[in-house]
């Protein structure tokens, strides 16, 4: 049955009610970051001095620079580098396990994900950099930034625990920002990898989790389930599953990190109980590296 015009803007108006707040957290974390431009490597209107070079055909008299010529019997040039926005795709995982906030006052780690996607985004934006959700165009100015928070949260998330960027939507020479919480199978990384290898694809893994996925401070009988419901784990003595949880996430960790230095990548990991700005600042400061 077709929806009547009153209900496809009540549903409008609910699925965007998420909007002013994301987009106000996010314009505020981003203020605590100042953007900066990506050279070339090649002469350009940029800024940043890259070489001289002996003057041409063409030249133009004010482009001389004369104390460098004044060493020598030639004339030479100043070059600058040249400076572009460079195309970045952000992409935060869906699955049902990144709802999960192990206490009320603590954000789910999925809006933790969002918050600083679309923070980086805005910091992003302000460089003028391209910036996009990855399989989606990546696009230049402000307006770009209420796409991306429109984006963000209406897009539907995983029905179960796993979820992960499909290779096919990656672009050759593109910067790529994955944040997860790493916790289901992570065999798709591989595959992921070795595309982006061969496209000239380089980037961040960000693993974002709970305090509680962290501490594992369970004690006693506990019933342990995925959000999902389909894996799910009666202990009588949790506090004696600890150490083992401990090693196997230490494991993971070693293991994403392992991963993403050997394609060039570079990796990391945040708590929803720390500072949003300490991720974001390390965020930005390894694209720009």
């Amino acid at each position: 049955m077709a929806l009547t015009t009153t209900e496809l803007r009540a549903q409008a108006q609910a699925a965007s009610a998420h909007l002013p707040g994301l987009i106000l957290s996010a314009e505020r974390l981003a203020a605590m970051v100042a953007p900066g431009a990506h050279g070339l490597r090649r002469a350009g209107p940029g800024e940043d001095f890259w070489q001289y070079r002996p003057a041409t055909h063409g030249d133009t008299a004010r482009s001389i620079d004369w104390r460098r010529s004044a060493r020598s019997d030639s004339q030479f040039v100043r070059d600058r580098e040249a400076q572009t926005a460079q195309a970045v795709v952000l992409w935060a995982s869906g699955g049902q396990g990144m709802t999960y906030s192990g206490a009320q006052d603590r954000p789910s780690k999925r809006a933790r994900a969002q918050l600083l996607t679309l923070a980086l985004a805005m910091v992003l934006l302000r460089g003028g950099e391209r910036v996009g959700l990855l399989g989606q165009p990546a696009r230049s100015g402000r307006v770009q930034a209420e796409r991306l928070a429109e984006g963000l949260i209406n897009a539907v998330p995983a029905k179960g625990d796993e979820d992960a960027p499909s290779p096919k939507a990656l672009r050759p020479n593109q910067r790529l920002v994955i944040l997860s919480d790493f916790l289901t199978d992570p065999a798709w990384l591989e595959a992921l990898l070795t595309r982006a290898s061969g496209l000239g694809v380089r980037g961040v893994l960000m693993q974002v989790l709970d305090p509680d996925e962290e501490s594992f401070p369970y004690s006693g009988a506990v019933l342990f389930r995925s959000l999902s419901g389909a894996v799910r784990h009666d202990s009588r003595d949790a506090a004696g599953l600890r150490d083992a949880y401990q090693a196997r996430l230490a494991e993971r960790r070693d293991w994403l990190r392992a991963q993403a230095e050997s394609a060039g990548w570079h990796f990391g990991h945040h708590t929803t109980d720390r500072a949003p700005a300490l991720a974001l600042s390390w965020l930005y400061q390894v694209l720009e590296g």
